[in-house]
């Protein structure tokens, strides 16, 4: 039964005390090892009120999910394999809780989506491992709290129609799609005339075209902005990562990729931008703390207070720049996707993430991240999926295509160096 609730608001966050009504939401995490994970979990923790945790899916960090589950009491825990669903049964059970069953693997993050007491779920598992679980979430029923972008650059078509026809919300966590949504608030989509996605410029915003070829790991990874995991900290580097924001985007607010506008903003004070018909722009503000956009997400349609509040008085100056197509070639790439879809932008994310892969291990120079993905697009015939499995599958197609692709590039290397 869904309880009302008219109480004070805890002051963990020393938010204002005030009164309004509220219903309780009943929460699944999904990924709840991980950065957005336990920044959910701090505000779970501050409104307990409004908050009650029903399930977590997270990896296999077993430390830190024994500690959420002793703290919580999920009804309901999902983790990577069996083995290390046993091994956190013995820690559990040695730690005296009760009334937590465990379970694993993808079924398992599933079922910690759709629970029948679950009313909304925080999408935050890296990459394609928790899409099918957003999906079986959607069509559930759930209210989403997305902070996947491979979620929906992958099949965000097929996400977006079942929301629609479940009449349930996406509500974007990520900061650039959060602050749309706050801005779309000021007007009608038919009144909106584009969005502008704000994007740092990462480290090398400054840095030569002719010096890209030598861009270590270590310099790609020391972003000026952001502390993110490795892989968004590259996708940021090369502005891929603005890329898949372009695709979401278009996918969570139905617009053509001709309407979403990308320009580089190095202080990262304004998230994202929306343009009216007549001239008017909305740009969101906020502090850099995913707190924030959580809050927002989890407590829609309703605002709460927090203190998380914005330093107005510290706002000195405001800096905007084109991107650079020459330096930051994987941005158009992220266009073209865009425009097509289906299997290229599944292709898109699937190319990425291997060559990602392939340059943080050393194996391929920074210039051939866009390099793989453009062979990729090239090489995947253009179609649209029409289930969660044909997209799985599509992934994967494009994943062998990157790392035969990549193979090359280092047979051709050693073969020069022979």
């Amino acid at each position: 039964m869904v309880r009302h609730l008219w109480s004070r608001f805890p002051t963990r966050l020393n938010c204002d005390i005030l009164e309004v009504p509220l219903m309780l939401k009943r929460v699944a995490i999904l990924g709840s090892t991980g950065s957005i994970g336990t920044s959910t979990l701090k505000i779970v923790e501050a409104y307990p009120e409004l908050f009650e945790v029903v399930s977590l899916a997270a990896g296999s960090n077993l430390d830190l999910v024994t500690e959420q589950t002793v703290r919580w009491h999920p009804k309901v825990v999902s983790v990577a394999t069996e083995e290390v669903a046993e091994t956190l049964r013995e820690r559990l059970k040695h730690a005296g809780v009760k009334g937590t069953r465990v379970i694993s693997g993808e079924a398992g993050t599933v079922e910690c989506a759709t629970l029948p007491e679950v009313d909304f779920v925080v999408s935050a598992i890296v990459g394609v491992g928790g899409l099918k679980a957003t999906y079986e979430a959607v069509k559930a029923g759930k209210s989403i709290g997305l902070a996947n972008k491979e979620t929906m650059v992958a099949a965000g078509e097929l996400i977006t129609a079942e929301a629609r026809k479940q009449g349930k919300p996406i509500l974007p966590i990520d900061s650039e799609h959060n602050a749309i949504h706050q801005a779309m608030r000021g007007g009608r989509l038919k009144e909106v005339e584009r969005v502008w996605l704000t994007a740092s410029g990462g480290p090398f915003l400054h840095t030569p075209k002719a010096d890209f070829e030598h861009i270590t790991v270590e310099q790609a990874l020391n972003h000026p902005t952001w502390k993110m995991g490795r892989r968004i900290t590259i996708d940021s580097a090369t502005l891929m990562n603005k890329g898949f924001e372009v695709i979401e985007a278009c996918r969570l607010f139905d617009l053509p990729a001709s309407r979403v506008e990308v320009i580089v903003h190095p202080q990262s004070t304004i998230h994202s931008m929306v343009e009216f018909v007549d001239g008017s722009l909305l740009a969101q503000l906020s502090v850099t703390d995913m707190r924030l956009p959580i809050l927002y997400a989890m407590t829609f349609p309703d605002r709460i207070p927090s203190n998380l509040k914005f330093p107005v008085l510290e706002l000195k100056h405001l800096d905007f720049y084109p991107p650079d197509p020459e330096k930051f070639p994987c941005l158009q790439l992220a266009y073209e996707a865009a425009e097509k879809g289906g299997t290229k932008s599944i292709a898109l994310n699937a190319a990425d993430e291997v060559a990602v892969a392939a340059f943080l291990e050393g194996g391929i120079p920074f210039n051939d991240i866009p390099a793989t993905i453009r062979h990729v697009l090239d090489e995947t015939p253009e179609a649209h999926p029409e289930s969660i499995d044909q997209v799985l599958s599509a992934d994967a197609a494009a994943r062998e295509i990157a790392r035969k692709h990549i193979q090359e590039l280092r047979s051709s290397v050693v073969g020069l160096h022979s």
